[in-house]
């Protein structure tokens, strides 16, 4: 294959299925019930045909503010076969957010499901590029509902003549450091999170049903519920709810997924809440767990009461899809694991020197699933992006035997008496107390005005907040971590600011 030969990614995901005669086999299941590939591969058609229809060609820009339905995968796909670019956005923001973002996108079509309306019905009128709104849901809201822009639609389509290095689609960052940025993926991008991940290290193949409490707006999301599964032939359960653990133990419990995928967060409310899938019966052969680091508690808890491992891993925005994880029968609880192969590491110090092992480094990854750019941030895209290799933001140190262990975003790590000192470190130990529910630590200055660890912790529902708790807590992180790490100060919430991701905005704590 040549970098001129035409490649669509709709097509790669959904054309073996058919060839296959996997055409009666449910690609999707929702709250409707399941959608067979042939019909998918339909509705994509028509979806593709009525963007044609209204005069949307290829690279124009389609947002997508959707719900997890079937809506969404028909949306995401008949917009790349028919070569316009689809920006799933996350469902949770405002309608500041949203007025951004359209206008950052400069979308010509908006697709949003008809929960979601408000957060655009205040500001649609401010975009003089945005052509055409289609409404996915019984009420359209004055504007046309999806379900009759399909019908409307031809089933047949040609592909689009795109090639595996055009942008094929969008991911905004989530914005734990402040605005969000659009990431360019290409055609190509999709397929390589399978073919390195998902069948090497899950072992994902058509057999398998996928359940993802991460939505598919999310990076690690789109992969588990959507690339991951069209890719192997097997069947996703999309649940367009809030992923509470009593509604995602329900979903376990109804389905029986033999693959789970969750992030911190959510494993760590479920043990809290006791809203646990049943262990009779159970198909689940991998649980996973992505977007901040596992605390190895909750591993332990996990596997102890679930009776299945977490493999734990990193991935991002920028790199589409997890390429640092744990794996079966090579797992260390409280480590992001290995390189995923076809991915290379380095931890790098503020010189761009390589750390020795067992220090903590800025974290550079490289690998085939990486994003071009950020859109119109040119800066911001110099910064990141250096030849193959990727700034993850991250800090890391790997240990003797390879494996990887986070130590906190870049802009998160504390200087102490002029030691750095990881906040996932502290947190972690933190939440090894089984008063703790989840952890979340800064720097704050002291009557010195010197940097310690502060710590806010959410306690369980059963714990009552006051000094002879935050003195155990103190005490407890006291006998598992050096003496300078330890909270100085320790301030209970009732919850933890985070994106819609489930990663915790540190920021938001800080004081000013």
């Amino acid at each position: 294959m040549t970098d001129f030969d035409f490649y669509n990614a709709a097509d790669d995901l959904l054309q073996p299925n058919l060839a296959a005669g996997r055409g009666a086999k449910a690609a999707f299941i929702d709250r409707d019930g399941p959608l067979s590939y042939a019909e998918l591969d339909r509705r994509v058609n028509r979806f593709a045909n009525a963007l044609r229809d209204r005069g949307i060609g290829m690279e124009a820009r389609v947002l997508l503010c959707m719900l997890d339905t079937v809506d969404l995968p028909v949306c995401f796909l008949g917009a790349i076969r028919a070569g316009a670019v689809p920006v799933p956005v996350n469902t949770l923001l405002n309608a500041e957010d949203y007025r951004y973002m359209l206008a950052d996108s400069r979308a010509r079509v908006l697709v949003v499901s008809e929960a979601l309306y408000r957060g655009f019905a205040t500001h649609l009128g401010e975009h003089p590029l945005l052509e055409h709104v289609l409404v996915a849901g019984t009420e359209g809201h004055g504007h046309e509902r999806l379900a009759d822009a399909l019908d409307g639609a031809s089933e047949v389509a040609r592909t689009a003549p795109t090639r595996r290095d055009d942008v094929a689609f969008w991911l905004y960052t989530s914005g734990t450091t402040g605005r969000p940025k659009g990431a360019l993926h290409t055609q190509a991008d999709l397929r390589a999170t399978f073919d390195l991940y998902a069948r090497p290290v899950l072992g994902v193949n058509a057999d398998d049903l996928h359940f993802s409490a991460a939505k598919l707006f999310f990076a690690y999301g789109l992969g588990n519920g959507l690339t991951f599964p069209l890719a192997a032939g097997a069947t996703a359960v999309l649940y367009d709810g809030r992923p509470t653990p009593e509604a995602v133990a329900q979903v376990l419990d109804a389905h029986r997924p033999t693959l789970f995928f969750g992030v911190p967060t959510l494993y760590a409310m479920m043990l809290n809440s006791g809203h646990l899938p049943a262990r009779a019966g159970t198909r689940l052969r991998h649980c996973v767990s992505a977007g901040e680091a596992l605390p190895q508690a909750i591993f332990e808890h996990w596997r102890e009461r679930v009776g299945v491992d977490i493999l734990d891993g990193i991935g991002s925005t920028e790199m589409l899809h997890i390429f640092l994880s744990n794996r079966p029968g090579a797992i260390r609880a409280g480590t992001s694991g290995k390189p995923v192969p076809g991915y290379e590491l380095k931890l790098l110090d503020d010189a761009g020197a390589p750390v020795p092992e067992g220090e903590i480094g800025d974290l550079w990854v490289q690998g085939p699933s990486s994003a071009i750019g950020y859109w119109n941030r040119r800066a911001r895209s110099a910064f990141t992006f250096q030849g193959p290799w990727t700034r993850t933001g991250d800090k890391y140190r790997r240990d003797a035997d390879g494996f990887y262990v986070y130590c906190g975003r870049s802009d998160d790590m504390l200087k102490v008496g002029g030691i750095y000192v990881s906040p996932t470190e502290v947190e972690h130990a933190l939440a090894a107390h089984a008063a703790v529910v989840e952890a979340a630590v800064i720097g704050a200055a002291d009557a010195d005005e010197l940097v310690k660890p502060k710590a806010f912790v959410v306690l369980a529902a059963n714990c009552q907040a006051g000094p002879a708790i935050e003195r155990e807590l103190i005490a407890f992180v006291r006998k598992r971590l050096a003496e300078y790490k330890r909270p100085r100060w320790i301030e209970f919430v009732d919850e933890l600011p985070k994106t819609a991701t489930g990663k915790i905005q540190r920021y938001k704590l800080r004081p000013g």
